[in-house]
């Protein structure tokens, strides 16, 4: 199966580390760590940031230094704080629909513990007993019927 992952999640984290302060690439892919379940690839930090910048949501500058070399400085624009209070709103109804999802799934795990159930293996035994039902092996019990009887 698939692992589950929110699409485009960077865009909305580096967005919000922007708005706290204005950072060096690098420093951002530190500070995004936390929170952000990616592999800690800065060379999608940058990648996202270019794209973030092509859209105007961020600008940068380059700075230069005495002790290193020049670094680019990234800044969350206008346009940037609107798309990233767009994208908070649409996470917290994503965070919603979700926290009803875990406590549905929660409630019927506690109720299968203390049922004694096995959870999907017994619900397919109930099936199985079920007429007109399919069984696990795709065969309805009606067929199973009809074969005892002779049809």
């Amino acid at each position: 199966m698939a692992e589950l992952e929110p699409r485009n999640f960077l865009q909305p984290c580096l967005l919000l580390l922007l708005r706290e302060q204005a950072d060096h690439g690098y420093e951002l892919a530190a500070r995004l760590r936390p929170m952000h379940d990616g592999d800690g690839d800065a060379g999608g930090v940058y990648r996202a940031l270019r794209g973030l910048e092509r859209q105007g949501l961020v600008r940068s500058e380059w700075h230069t230094s005495d002790v290193g070399p020049a670094r680019r400085t990234y800044h969350v624009t206008p346009d940037g704080l609107a798309c990233l209070d767009a994208q908070a709103h649409g996470l917290e109804h994503i965070h919603e629909v979700l926290h009803v999802f875990l406590e549905r799934y929660a409630r019927v795990v506690a109720a299968d513990r203390l049922l004694g159930h096995e959870g999907v293996a017994d619900d397919q035994r109930r099936l199985d007993r079920t007429d007109g039902r399919t069984r696990g092996d795709g065969v309805r019990a009606t067929q199973r019927a009809d074969r005892r009887v002779g049809h």
